[in-house]
């Protein structure tokens, strides 16, 4: 005779989190979301589709494969990207890279004022790069690790 168990697997969790990922972001794109915080929608390449955002500002992004994106530098998106999304600023962000010289420093939080003109891209430590907003008001598409090498190769 079977048995009921009375908690869930971890498998039918992960499961109800998908779902539930899907749900969420099919209801507003991802771009949108960050419009709506006061950022503008390129900071997440096109292949963001799905994410999860909290009522208290966590967000997990997911994304079909890892990709880079050509802008002034070369910037990396992991599979997976998180953090803490607030008005004008993302904070304990994780999933990022951008490409200085040859070294690939994590992206640990973004900061994006009123009607300043730019977004601040910050690394670990004090380490911070302001650009404009104008180079993130477009969403990039994301090239494949072929063509990132090629582009890494020229930088």
């Amino acid at each position: 005779m079977a048995t009921l168990h009375r908690g869930f697997s971890p498998s039918s969790i992960l499961v109800l989190l998908l779902l539930l990922l899907v749900a969420i972001s099919s209801a507003s794109p991802v771009h949108e979301i960050l419009s709506k915080y006061g950022f503008p929608p390129g900071l997440f390449p096109d292949a963001a589709k799905h994410y999860a955002l909290s009522p208290h500002g966590d967000f997990v992004v997911a994304l079909d494969n890892p990709c880079y994106v050509q802008l002034t530098e070369i910037f990396y998106y992991e599979k997976i990207i998180s953090g803490k999304l607030e008005f004008g600023r993302i904070s304990d962000l994780s999933g990022i890279q951008v490409k200085k010289l040859f070294a690939w420093f994590p992206i640990t939080g973004i900061v994006s004022p009123p009607n300043k003109g730019y977004v601040e891209l910050q690394a670990i430590g004090i380490i911070s790069e302001k650009y404009p907003v104008k180079m993130f008001e477009e969403i990039p598409s994301c090239v494949g690790l072929c063509l990132a090498k090629i582009l890494v190769s020229r930088v």
